[in-house]
């Protein structure tokens, strides 16, 4: 593999390696990885490589004709459309209070509505509608917390109707136990001891929505009271199951996710954003680490290190949501909500198996 067909002088390499670094989107030119054989975008989400490694390129073309193949995440071949994806995402941003059809976004793009669709949610870790949604729960669910009556956070936020809130919100409870702390909402849940203390997991119809660790039973159940003090809360014994299942995604590398058979759904409450951090910590493989800003740049947001790490510290299912495998920057394991010793002693597990 040859690669001599290189950026274009004009632009020194160590500046591309800082956008590079940066995930400029806008830098106008492709790297190469030389250990991958492979070329991709500049802001492409895959774990960054090693300085050595790169090789820098004004086109695909030059790309091609060194030696490498394009990278079939961040399809680098086509179109770049990270203008189009910005125009898309503040039509919807502006038109919370009606139905944003894929039609009319590939209009304002210049996409197909398939192309809209995929690049949105490569991009962003979700899809126009799912996002649509989510920006209208975070609305409805802040207009809630400030005394809105629900019927006014309903129409607020966007929503049609107050089962659609419901649907949309996340909230695993209607609006209105939501509002009241989880007031009159059934949650299941069952403890047990584990290698990394005693693990709870609580659950209402809509999915699993707690997964802690403590040092003690008590205080693991207390984790629970104290997340929805109004809910009534129930033991459940069938639950243990899930707690089997989380054992199992550590020491086995399986997919929680795959296990659930009464509860097939994660129900998780956060901002757009920290569902994209949630989303990107099941990327994390087994057995790997990031820090809070490789994190941050491997979403194509270099400059949100913090409000990375902050979403990291309100995750509400361990274990299955990996904020464990997220360390500092000098890899030490600061910042586990459950406490750094049960910290190490996952990632050990995880690092054991995959030997």
């Amino acid at each position: 593999m040859t690669a001599t067909a290189q950026l274009a002088p004009q632009l020194n390499p160590d500046a591309a390696w800082e956008k590079l670094i940066r995930r400029d989107k806008d830098a106008g030119f492709l790297y190469a990885v030389l250990t991958t054989g492979v070329f991709c975008r500049i802001g492409c989400g895959s774990r960054p490589p090693r300085r050595e490694n790169v090789r820098f390129f004004g086109t695909a073309a030059e790309a091609s004709s060194a030696g490498f193949r394009a990278c079939q995440r961040c399809k680098p071949t086509g179109p770049a459309g990270s203008n189009s994806l910005d125009r898309v995402r503040k039509h919807i941003e502006a038109n919370l209070d009606r139905a944003v059809p894929l039609a009319e976004l590939a209009r304002i793009s210049g996409l197909s509505p398939f192309t809209v669709q995929r690049n949105f949610k490569r991009e962003f870790s979700i899809s126009p509608l799912a996002y649509q949604r989510a920006l209208r729960a975070g609305r409805f669910r802040a207009a809630l917390k400030e005394g809105d009556s629900v019927t006014d956070a309903v129409y607020n936020a966007g929503f049609s109707s107050p089962s659609r809130a419901h649907e949309a919100a996340q909230l695993g409870m209607t609006p209105a136990r939501f509002a009241q702390g989880g007031k009159g909402e059934r949650i299941n849940f069952a403890t047990a001891s584990t290698p990394f203390g005693w693990m709870i997991v609580g659950a209402t119809d809509r999915g699993l929505c707690w997964l802690a660790l403590d040092s003690t039973k008590a205080t693991a159940e207390a984790t629970l009271r104290e997340e929805f003090p109004l809910a009534d809360l129930r033991r459940d014994a069938s639950l243990s199951k899930l707690i089997d299942a989380a054992l199992a995604s550590v020491h086995e590398g399986s997919d929680l996710s795959h296990s659930l058979r009464s509860v097939e759904a994660l129900d998780l409450r956060g901002t757009v954003f920290q569902l994209r951090v949630w989303n990107a910590l099941r990327q994390i493989p087994r057995g790997e680490t990031r820090t809070y800003s490789q994190l941050a740049r491997e979403m194509g947001m270099p400059n949100s290190t913090r409000a990375v790490a902050r979403a990291c510290a309100l995750n509400r299912v361990s274990v299955l949501v990996p904020c464990h495998r997220v360390v500092g920057v000098s890899g030490s394991l600061t910042g586990y909500r459950w406490g750094v010793e049960r910290k190490r002693k996952l990632l050990d597990a995880e690092t054991e198996r995959t030997k």
